[in-house]
């Protein structure tokens, strides 16, 4: 039995059984809303530590926002000390002419509302918690583990090595989402290639390595909340992964931690955020951050994103990684080496509580 507390009054229930119930449905946060709910069920209800605003920035801040549209990959350009520094004091960055068209990411949202949006039946198919499928539709990929779940479904697709097969997508969202990935796939090069020199190293660097040769594009859909003071639709964490390109929706929600303030990270149109991720952080040895962040919902309207986290190719999954030599310098490493199979079961079993993953390989 667990103890929840809903705003001053405490409750003693059976999460596990009420968690059971609503995963048996197989129809995710939606399907709340589609039986016209006007409360949300309490172990969707977040403690007052993960939703306090007190800290959240009113004021005009200037995000890093680089425009790729000149040779990023030159030596010394702009562009690379432009991502230097956002990586170095953010690990967050927003970029514009990045190659990828608005129609482009305009269809791949619509192609992501559309799968969520259909008849529960259409999509249950696709729901399942075993890893090693490639195309997996769920609510919570730490529902049965985190202290209280986020308001959000999400269908993930896993591009190992780079490739997936179009036949294994939904046909509702399966153009959409191969051609996102076609062009997602070219930047992410690009992007190591730019990272590799902000780091002073050999440009193709990160590729040569094949630290982020896998992508898997997380596909959320937050539904609108009757009660969004009680929950969030992400907790405050970091990414895993090494890098993540997330595309968002014009509703808003995304909020990132910097200098003690959270600040909403407004939506740009034909943007992308670039997020740098905990195993970005370990193999710099925290010359570049990973960034907090979190969503918060609204309650009129649903919000639909599109996150690709990159990771090592399949070969490289039980690799050891650890901060890398060329740019520790006369620093000593920060953080123990590890795997990213490692990283990842470690991530998972703790869940999105709120707390770092980070500071557990710290040396």
């Amino acid at each position: 039995m667990e103890k929840a507390t809903i705003l001053d009054h405490e409750f003693i229930y059976d999460r596990e059984k009420e968690v059971e119930a609503f995963e048996q449905t197989k129809a995710g946060v939606k399907g709340l809303i589609d039986k016209g709910i006007s409360s949300i069920p309490r172990f969707f209800v977040h403690p007052q530590e993960n939703l306090s605003s007190n800290s959240d920035s009113c004021l005009p801040v200037k995000f890093p926002v680089i425009d790729f549209g000149d040779d990023g990959c030159r030596e010394g350009s702009e562009i690379v000390k432009d991502i230097r520094n956002a990586s170095q004091t953010w690990g967050f960055f927003q970029l514009v002419n990045h190659g990828i068209s608005l129609e482009a990411m305009e269809e791949v949202l619509e192609g992501i509302r559309k799968f969520h949006e259909q008849a529960t039946h259409e999509k249950t198919r696709f729901y399942t918690r075993d890893l090693t499928q490639k195309v997996r539709y769920y609510c919570n990929g730490d529902l049965l583990v985190s202290r209280a779940a986020n308001w959000r479904d999400s269908i993930s697709c896993e591009y190992q090595d780079g490739d997936l097969n179009p036949e294994e997508l939904p046909l509702i969202c399966r153009e959409a989402i191969t051609r996102y990935m076609e062009n997602i796939l070219i930047l992410k090069k690009k992007l190591s290639e730019v990272l590799s020199e902000a780091l002073g190293l050999h440009k193709e660097y990160l590729a040569k390595i094949e630290c982020m040769e896998t992508a898997n594009l997380v596909c959320h859909y937050y539904p609108a909340c009757p009660e969004p003071h009680l929950t969030l639709g992400a907790t405050k964490h970091c990414d895993p992964s090494f890098m993540t390109i997330l595309l968002q929706d014009n509703i808003g929600g995304l909020q990132i931690l910097h200098e003690g303030q959270w600040i909403n990270v407004q939506p740009r149109p034909g943007a992308l955020a670039i997020h740098l991720g905990d195993l970005m952080q370990l193999i710099t040895n925290a010359k570049f951050k990973s960034v907090e962040h979190r969503v918060r919902l609204g309650k009129n309207c649903p919000r639909v994103s599109a996150a690709c986290f990159f990771y090592p190719s399949t070969k490289k999954k039980n690799e050891n990684y650890k901060p890398i030599e060329e740019i520790l310098s006369e620093n000593s490493p920060l953080y123990r080496g590890t795997s990213v199979t490692e990283y990842l079961a470690y991530y998972r079993t703790k869940g999105l509580n709120g707390q770092p993953a980070l500071p557990h390989f710290e040396l």
